[in-house]
């Protein structure tokens, strides 16, 4: 049979080589501390846990869901304005999706047509790209560098190239970055986007998880953002929900209503009772996200003072849950970097070309594992691994 041509260009071939490898040391009996994909490794609050529960036990709740619960909708909407101060009408400006990567995905089916450009991230998140190639579109990069905060310089795209997009995709809290942005950069992306007819695609995942006081913002929190924008968010990293599978988009009415039109022809929805676990986290006590912040800012700490006695130098995150570590300057590839720390001390991380050209000369490491977990990777690279020499 002959694959589609579309197969390939995409790719997670560097993320297969690591799995690989990491087996590799698993059936020699090595214990790999797996610090590389960004899955919670905590579980949602009891409160969350007994709405599943009982939603379980209704027999209401295994029929087509179809669409969200209105319940849901309210649920995000009463939150959306808590935390954000950003009134949404639970009717028309909130689609239920299964996981936030369900509508990263399928947006571009409902804007991009063949040939079509998108400002893609790089480095970002890999669904991004692949969103857009699935629908035929073209990239055009947006390098996201050091020496800018790992914000865009929309300065730098061409007016030839910025009068023919139709899409742009951004994130903050970034993954695999781990930068912020602020409502300056927001605005910036707001004139922009308006000037040039351009649809805005924010992925707020990680808007939860950040630590010394900080709290990032909305891209809706902009006066006018949603004229011509959405946001993604969802429940697993803010309630440890990720096997969960339930997101959002919210924002810009029309643009809902489209990728609500692309979702009814592929799935039938979210689990009933997954709605009410969501129904549940967003309503409900949120200690327990007071209580995931503390813990990944204490791993963070952990980690980066611990790599940073060793010599290694990399800044500490004001959020997500990702570390995006400089090589060691005796290393020129992350991939060659990333293989050589796993081989010698079984810790698993993930090259920064994963996520694009720009990635390279970084790995991201991941804060999913317990803190002592995490001191024993310190331990085993400063026994095993010279962060100065080869």
């Amino acid at each position: 049979m002959q694959k589609a041509k579309r197969m390939e260009q995409l790719g997670s071939a560097i993320f297969s080589e690591m799995n690989i490898r990491k087996q590799h040391l698993e059936a020699k009996n090595i214990e790999v501390i797996n610090l590389g994909i960004g899955s919670p490794d905590r579980s949602p609050a009891q409160h969350i846990i007994d709405a599943m529960h009982s939603a379980l036990d209704n027999p209401n709740n295994y029929s087509y869901p179809i669409t969200g619960k209105p319940e849901l909708h309210q649920a995000l909407a009463d939150w959306y304005l808590r935390r954000f101060g950003v009134s949404l009408n639970p009717e028309n400006e909130v689609l239920v999706l299964m996981g936030s990567q369900d509508g990263l995905g399928h947006i571009s089916l409902a804007f991009i047509d063949p040939g079509d450009i998108a400002l893609v991230p790089d480095p970002g998140y890999p669904i991004y790209s692949a969103s857009i190639l699935l629908a035929q579109g073209e990239i055009y990069p947006m390098p996201l560098l050091a020496e800018n905060n790992f914000l865009p310089n929309l300065e730098d795209i061409p007016v030839e190239v910025a009068n023919k997009a139709k899409l742009m995709w951004l994130n903050y809290p970034n993954n695999p970055v781990a930068a912020v942005a602020d409502d300056k950069f927001f605005k910036k992306v707001v004139d922009f986007a308006k000037n040039y007819n351009i649809l805005v695609c924010h992925d707020a995942a990680y808007s939860e998880l950040a630590y010394d006081g900080y709290k990032p913002i909305s891209f809706l929190e902009i006066p006018g953002a949603k004229d011509v924008g959405i946001e993604f968010h969802s429940v697993s990293k803010t309630y440890n929900m990720a096997g969960c599978r339930c997101g959002f988009a919210v924002g810009n009415a029309d643009v809902i209503k489209e990728l609500a039109k692309i979702k009814s022809n592929i799935d039938y929805g979210v689990f009933t009772v997954v709605q009410e676990g969501a129904v549940a986290a967003l309503s409900g006590p949120q200690d327990c996200v007071l209580e995931n912040t503390r813990i990944y800012q204490r791993r963070r700490d952990v980690l980066v003072d611990g790599l940073r006695e060793l010599g290694w130098s990399m800044p500490k995150p004001q959020a997500s849950m990702f570390v995006w570590a400089p090589l060691p300057s005796n290393y020129k590839s992350s991939r060659e970097f990333a293989i050589e720390l796993l081989e010698k001390t079984g810790v698993l991380v993930i090259p920064g070309v994963a996520f694009g050209q720009q990635g390279e000369g970084y790995v991201r490491i991941a804060l999913v594992q317990p803190e002592e977990k995490l001191k024993e990777a310190v331990i085993r690279i400063k026994n095993n691994f010279n962060i100065g020499k080869r």
